[in-house]
């Protein structure tokens, strides 16, 4: 009895450990939605609240002023919008809420989904960790991925909340191919898939290949059959009858889309190198079982991933979380699979210094939390800071004012309800986004004639500029200075 309760001690300490862990990281994530670190996407999102908020079912274009559908229109954001126009919230602020339950629906969806995978107490937990840490030692930034910094700066994008969703879609699946489901769940499931598919159509992807390895994996009768196709004919139906956009037309997508998507194909052993150990894992779930749904997963993700690289579809490559997913799932299960003792610690001692150098990766996210500096050094190194943003021309700048913005800059400034000339990201819904993309390059180009500069402000009503010092000249006057020399300019006819 006393040799035994080391091993209790032991096992205790093997459930518990990643337990701890897996809170502190999600404490970690509730203080950086505090903060609401800005970069990347976070204006587009601002953007879209304001347009919901103003115009609740005619919003227009979310960047420029023009009548034009938009895919961020979304059902999350139609929540979001109609939040903000009842109580007055700051976006901002409907932002953070907008994280606070993605970031629930997320933890809890992983717990759910791995539960379904494994009955260990420490399951969760660990599949939580590998999600967040099991990447590479380049730090690694997209929406739709798992982590732990990207996570930070995209936990109040639509994709976090449609991630979320997709773990509970999976769990919810996975219990209706083990029992005898109602035809009511099987339609549930079919409208929750076009759900996630219009919050975040490559989550969707990512969501649907997870799905189809389920089914695969299920083997289904013909009766569950029947009632997955009925499933399947609502969630289109749905995606169909959607007012904001057509989803559909999203398929015919220009090269644009290809262009922004090409860097996901390069330094993948940097960036996803220590994903390796969970595709060591599949092997041995394959060996054990060739139905595996993880394997089956991290087959169809791998194909359609490299078949975007293969023929150019560079935005394929969003699909890569259906291979990293499974993968990462399965380094984390493998170590509280059956089998023996010895084997599953020399795993979890594996699994652990992989988790390490993840996190050590990471460890600059700290910084979104404490400020670059309250960091060691050797951390500070890591943090990338955030952009400041453009509330200091929010004194002057109105809601539905046009501002001349270089594309940086045109990335925050409809956040705080203004518009800028051309919109600051790729638009495949605006017919003459290249034609603005013209006239902004052509108005800040320093041989431009200041007659030229101002035909093209009259023609896109613009009535403010937001531009270097060197500007400035007939026809503009000096409002106020920003950062990095920037300058804002009245309009002056």
């Amino acid at each position: 009895m006393n040799r035994a309760q080391p091993q209790d001690g032991a096992a205790r300490a093997g459930r518990v450990l990643p337990q701890v862990a897996a809170a502190l990281v999600v404490v970690l994530l509730l203080l950086v939605i505090v903060r609401l670190p800005w970069a990347g996407d976070l204006g587009m999102h601002a953007a879209t609240i304001q347009r919901l908020s103003h115009h609740l079912f005619h919003p227009g274009n979310p960047l420029v002023d023009a009548d034009t559908p938009s895919p961020y229109y979304s059902p999350w954001m139609l929540v979001l919008g109609l939040v903000a126009k009842v109580t007055g919230l700051s976006v901002f602020v409907v932002l953070r809420l907008g994280a606070l339950v993605a970031l629930s629906l997320l933890v809890t969806g992983v717990w759910r989904y791995v539960r379904t995978l494994s009955a260990h107490r420490a399951a969760p937990a660990l599949a939580l960790l590998s999600l967040l840490f099991l990447w590479g030692p380049v730090l690694f930034n997209w929406s739709g991925f798992l982590g732990l910094n990207s996570l930070a700066l995209t936990v109040s994008y639509p994709s976090a909340l449609a991630l979320g969703l997709t773990f509970h879609f999976w769990a919810w699946l996975t219990r209706a191919l083990r029992e005898e489901s109602a035809w009511g769940r099987w339609l549930w499931l079919g409208a929750l898939w076009a759900l996630i598919l219009l919050c975040h159509q490559f989550t969707g992807v990512v969501a649907s290949l997870g799905a189809l390895a389920l089914v695969i994996a299920a083997r289904p009768a013909r009766a569950v059959l029947l009632r997955l196709a009925a499933a399947l004919a609502l969630g289109m139906a749905l995606l169909w009858l959607w007012p904001y956009y057509d989803f559909f037309s999203l398929f015919s997508a220009g090269a644009d889309l290809e262009a922004i998507h090409r860097p996901l194909y390069g330094h993948l052993a940097a960036r996803f190198g220590l994903v390796l150990l969970g595709v060591a894992a599949l092997v041995l779930r394959f060996r054990r079982d060739r139905w595996d749904p993880l394997v089956l997963f991290f087959v169809l993700g791998t194909l359609m991933f490299a078949a975007g690289g293969l023929t150019g579809h560079y935005s394929w490559g969003r699909a890569m979380p259906a291979a990293l997913i499974p993968a990462q799932l399965a380094a984390a299960l493998e170590a509280v699979a059956a089998g023996r003792r010895a084997v599953r610690v020399g795993w979890a001692c594996v699994l652990g210094a992989a988790l390490a150098v993840g996190a050590w990766t990471q460890a600059g996210t700290l910084g979104y939390v404490t400020g670059k500096g309250a960091l060691p050094s050797v951390v500070a190194a890591k943090y990338q800071e955030p952009w400041v943003g453009y509330h200091w021309i929010t004194p002057w700048v109105k809601y539905g004012d046009v501002v001349m913005a270089r594309t940086f800059p045109a990335r925050q400034i409809p956040a705080y309800g203004a518009y800028t000339v051309a919109p600051g990201y790729p638009d495949v819904f605006l017919p003459d986004a290249g034609r603005r993309d013209a006239a902004v390059t052509r108005y800040f180009a320093a041989g431009t004639p200041a007659a030229e500069r101002a035909g093209i402000l009259r023609k896109y009503g613009v009535r403010w500029v937001v531009g270097p010092s060197s500007l400035a000249g007939p026809g503009l006057k000096k409002v106020t200075a920003g950062p990095d020399d920037q300058i804002l300019y009245r309009v002056v006819h």
